[in-house]
């Protein structure tokens, strides 16, 4: 089963979002926490976070770069629980029992969207307001292929 992680490749995350995620949190979508929201809340950091942000589980921090990795299901399972008390404390769910289906829903969401591609796919994503709600596209950048003079020691042993 795959899931994604949070990538840092500098610290402009740090920079653009109110709350960085960490590297290397497992992620989600996490549009949720735009559900309510209109257009005259898209200024700034929020904005941002709003347009191109991932979802940590560990800090509920923002991210712009995931990407896709293997998870056990035990993880993955602790993983439902986590966000389902987070949905307890941030939005007032009535118990982590009564959340657990939506946290589910989150998690399959994005297992779905990692599960056919390779590992350590790249993945972005880019939010609008709509009529409707919210309106998400994701982007993915498939791995290179690492050769082995990528990597490799030429020479002899008693050289190095």
């Amino acid at each position: 089963m795959r899931l994604a992680r949070t990538l840092r490749f500098d610290q402009s995350d740090e920079q653009i979002f109110e709350l960085a995620a960490q590297p290397d949190e497992w992620a989600i979508s996490g549009a949720f926490e735009f559900s309510d929201w209109t257009p005259a809340m898209l200024t700034g950091k929020p904005r941002q976070a709003f347009a191109n942000g991932w979802l940590g589980l560990e800090s509920f921090g923002r991210a712009t770069f995931i990407a896709t990795a293997k998870i056990e299901e035990a993880e993955y399972a602790a993983l439902i629980d986590r966000l389902a008390v987070h949905f307890v404390e941030a939005y007032g769910a009535p118990d982590a029992a009564a959340a657990r289906p939506v946290a589910e829903d989150e998690l399959n969401f994005m297992r779905e969207l990692c599960e056919e591609r390779d590992p350590n796919t790249i993945l972005f994503v880019s939010r609008e307001m709509v009529e409707d709600g919210v309106s998400e596209s994701f982007q993915a950048i498939k791995p290179k292929a690492a050769t082995l003079d990528m990597v490799a020691i030429h020479g002899e042993l008693d050289e190095i």
